[in-house]
């Protein structure tokens, strides 16, 4: 697949999730909404990350791609070593990831302040609309990123 795929199919699933963020959550305010926004972050920072693999694999042939999430963050935090801004987003990508996998409770379903409660490694997280928001910011911003490093 070319790194212009993984670009195209990276900004859907960040439509996707603005839609389930700004139209779905809106009117169902449960945590199933939540998580499907999560995913769709992950999905797209996925995408993110195969293109940017992809655009190194290009220029040096002997390029091995990993075939885990965890192992493809790791090899562009140390391809991509020097520009921070990535570095820190594979970061959140695993946290994202984490929050996603971890056992989490709801609360005040149906509600403006709708929250899914998830304990990650002993830590309590607490993601409420406010922080999806912030969450899609993040992602929108290194998707922004990865096209201006791919081209």
């Amino acid at each position: 697949m070319v790194k212009m795929d993984y670009l195209d199919n990276a900004k859907n699933e960040l439509r996707r999730a603005e839609h389930l963020l700004y139209v779905s959550l809106k009117y169902t305010r449960t945590v199933d909404v939540i998580r499907s926004i999560i995913e769709r972050l992950i999905n797209s920072l996925d995408n993110g990350i195969d293109a940017l693999l992809e655009k190194v694999k290009r220029r040096r042939k002997t390029l091995e791609i990993p075939n885990t999430p965890r192992q493809k963050s790791e090899l562009v935090k140390e391809l991509y070593s020097k520009n921070e801004k990535i570095v820190k987003m594979m970061d959140f990508y695993l946290r994202l990831r984490d929050i996603l996998q971890a056992k989490y409770s709801r609360r005040e379903e149906y509600r403006r302040h709708v929250t899914m409660v998830s304990n990650v490694g002993g830590e309590i997280v607490e993601v409420k609309i406010d922080t999806l928001h912030e969450y899609y910011d993040k992602v929108k911003e290194f998707i922004e990123l990865v096209q201006e490093e791919v081209k």
